[in-house]
């Protein structure tokens, strides 16, 4: 659970694996990619370990882990087929974490500014905002086209931070990843671990680990918590 001496009113997120359960759906458009070359498709499971680092890592990852081939021309061939693939049925399968959907609610009304930091790309993002109903929670959302560079260089954090004119001194950043860890690490804004998705195998302190969003009720600066 956060240090009640830490303090913070802007509250960024990754989004796949750490708000949201999205591997069967992103499975799916990697499988129908894999089945349109005559290749095996793989256990959604399996394909959850390659998320995380954008669509173009996840296929050269993934290739190259099976043993099919995975050059660069192939690879640039297969990123925009996957994305199309994935934007026909972003959200069938797609789930929210054990009480997000609730927590995020909470955090918002409590006055936390809400912002969204995520390697999936940018258009695509948007629409699985609106598809699941929380689009509106967010006052800024930066997919990885959409940024400078994407994670783990911290400049991806940095554009969310400079988009909600938030110092990094008042965020804290939400997330699943050692790439999202890093990432926080590198633009010097505290990360929390969610105890989903690959957050419970990251190495972080007690104070950062979370049990749910809710816990990140206790950031906020004791000068405008409200009293019953």
């Amino acid at each position: 659970m956060p240090s009640p001496s830490a303090t913070a009113d802007v509250l960024i997120f990754d989004l796949d694996g750490t708000l949201i359960d999205s591997a069967h759906d992103i499975a799916a458009a990697v499988n129908e990619y894999l089945a349109s070359k005559g290749w095996p498709e793989q256990d959604p499971a399996f394909v959850e370990g390659f998320i995380g680092n954008g669509p173009r890592r996840l296929l050269l990852d993934l290739l190259k882990a099976v043993g099919l081939p995975h050059d660069d021309a192939l690879v640039d061939e297969a990123v925009p087929t996957y994305i199309a693939n994935y934007e026909r049925s972003p959200a069938r399968h797609t789930r929210f974490y054990a009480h997000v959907e609730e927590d995020l609610r909470l955090l918002r009304d409590a006055g936390f500014r809400l912002g969204l930091c995520t390697n999936k790309p940018h258009a695509l993002t948007l629409k699985v905002l609106d598809l699941l109903g929380i689009a509106p929670l967010f006052e800024a959302v930066v997919g990885a086209d959409a940024a400078p560079a994407c994670k783990p260089d911290p400049a991806h954090l940095l554009a969310v931070c400079e988009r909600m004119d938030a110092a990094p001194a008042r965020v804290a950043y939400v997330g699943d990843t050692a790439v999202d860890q890093a990432t926080a690490r590198g633009a010097g804004i505290p990360f929390h671990a969610v105890p989903w998705g690959g957050g419970s195998l990251l190495q972080v302190d007690d104070a950062f680990r979370l049990e749910r969003l809710a816990d990140l009720m206790a950031l906020k600066p004791a000068a405008t918590r409200r009293t019953a």
